[in-house]
């Protein structure tokens, strides 16, 4: 009795090794083909775990990024009010890498702060400045007392509005409300600012140096010398034209010849493709 309960004991073995409140099992009574395709199932459980795990790290670090962006992302644009204008061009000039655009169209406050903050534009940057006509006749002067920087200007006959655009990046707009000190527009649009840029780059290829504008007889820069000179391009007999200008024929002639004497030109319709070329007439 003695012998046979050993040779049981020796053949049902605890689950655990023998430590513990293991359950016996039979060995004979395994199957190690079962055994194998549970630890397949395990193994292929764990894999598939662990990857899901990996991808909602990918997914919480990805939501993270995005708001960090979004939180650091300027707004596109920003609208400030004249009282606080000075400090936002001297932030965007002071600032400037490469280049500094400017247009004016009179000699109003925004006219004013763009100039006064040109002097913080760093030296490293080139500073263009696109005028209307009504701006550039005091502007040298107005220009006169900067320091650190000389603008190159230009004259356009295009209709202007007010713009600062630094490095192709930012820009600062000014905008036509009734406010006594009216408003600014921040623009950091990429592509709101590249359009501005391109805009400024037509007109400043378009435009006339200062200097050429300012050498013009003052006759020629006048609004009836204006029309003459559209008449002139436009082909209109002398008859036609000074009939819509309502002025007596040898008063128009007498007009023409002047003017023509001006643009040194040797006919009427050359008269009318050099005032073009001058900047006296819109392209």
């Amino acid at each position: 009795m003695a012998r046979w309960m050993a040779a049981e004991a020796n053949r049902c073995m605890p689950i655990d090794g023998g430590f513990g409140m293991g359950v016996a099992i039979d060995p004979r009574g395994i199957d190690p083909r079962g055994a194998d395709e549970t630890v397949e199932r395990s193994d292929d459980h764990a894999s598939h775990l662990e990857q899901a795990l990996l991808q909602a790290r990918k997914l919480i670090e990805s939501t993270v990024l995005l708001h960090s962006r979004r939180l650091t992302t300027p707004s596109p644009v920003v609208r400030t009010d004249g009282a606080r204008l000075g400090d936002s061009l001297a932030q965007l000039i002071g600032g400037a890498r490469y280049s500094v655009a400017v247009t004016l169209t009179g000699a109003g406050a925004f006219e004013n702060a763009v100039i006064g903050a040109l002097d913080r534009t760093p030296s490293r940057a080139v500073v263009r400045m696109l005028c209307n006509v009504p701006a550039a006749e005091g502007v040298a002067e107005r220009l006169r007392p900067l320091t650190r920087v000389r603008p190159e200007v230009r004259v356009s006959q295009s209709e202007l509005r007010g713009i600062v655009v630094v490095d192709g990046a930012s820009a600062l707009v000014q905008t036509h409300d009734q406010e006594p000190e009216g408003q600014v527009a921040v623009v950091n649009d990429i592509g709101a600012v590249r359009a501005l840029e391109l805009l400024f780059a037509g007109a400043w290829s378009r435009g006339r140096k200062l200097a050429d504008h300012l050498g013009l007889a003052p006759r020629l820069r006048t609004e009836f010398a204006r029309t003459v000179l559209e008449a002139l391009r436009a082909g209109h007999t002398d008859e036609t034209a000074a009939r819509a200008i309502n002025v007596s024929l040898r008063t128009y002639r007498r007009h023409v010849a002047e003017i023509m004497r001006e643009l040194d030109a040797s006919s009427r319709f050359q008269a009318g493709a050099r005032a073009v070329e001058l900047g006296l007439l819109a392209d």
